[in-house]
């Protein structure tokens, strides 16, 4: 089974629990995850100005785990593709040129707009939301999805969940079609 490589959007690494998850999934060798400083810094900065308790700091020691838990995850060099290319956001441009120079098969992201499947056809990407995504990958290696979805859940201590409310949080977080897959194989979490 071939590994897909996939840049997470920093609207997907905002959120604490699906960037918790996709990082896990990547880890594990579900898939390839790969990003960029500016994606990093943009997820950062959303949640610095959204969250008045998150500091610089906490968010930089993430940011590091984050960078040494996956070393080659990344792509840097891209910069000079950003001109050539036409997305409907301009300041989304960087995400397709990491794209494209990391050799991604897919941009994870919840602004599917922003990158017109037809334009990144081009390229032999495509665009998928973090629930199309993670179902995707369930569908093609459900054991070890689910081993690593019940590794995270079993370390939620403070305070733990059952798989009932673990799901719960998925449907939360946008990730409905997953969490319905999952209930599917509730044994296995």
């Amino acid at each position: 089974m071939t590994r897909c490589t996939a840049l997470l959007d920093a609207n997907v690494l905002y959120s604490y629990f699906v960037r918790d998850i996709c990082l896990n999934l990547s880890i594990s060798g579900v898939f390839r995850g790969r990003w960029t400083d500016e994606i990093h810094q943009e997820w950062t900065r959303a949640l610095l100005r959204n969250n008045p308790r998150m500091t610089p700091e906490k968010l930089e020691r993430t940011r590091n785990r984050i960078i040494r838990s996956s070393p080659d995850s990344l792509i840097t060099g891209y910069e000079s593709l950003i001109p050539e290319l036409n997305l409907p956001d301009p300041d989304d441009r960087h995400v397709l040129a990491a794209a494209i120079t990391g050799r991604c098969d897919i941009i994870v992201t919840r602004n599917m707009s922003d990158f017109p499947g037809e334009y990144l056809a081009r390229y032999q990407i495509e665009a998928q939301t973090p629930d199309t995504f993670l179902m995707n990958r369930l569908d093609r290696d459900a054991a070890l999805f689910c081993e690593v979805i019940r590794g995270i859940r079993n370390r939620l201590k403070s305070p733990s969940y059952s798989v009932e409310e673990f799901l719960s949080v998925f449907r939360n977080e946008g990730l409905a079609g997953t969490a319905s897959a999952l209930e599917k194989r509730a044994h296995l979490l």
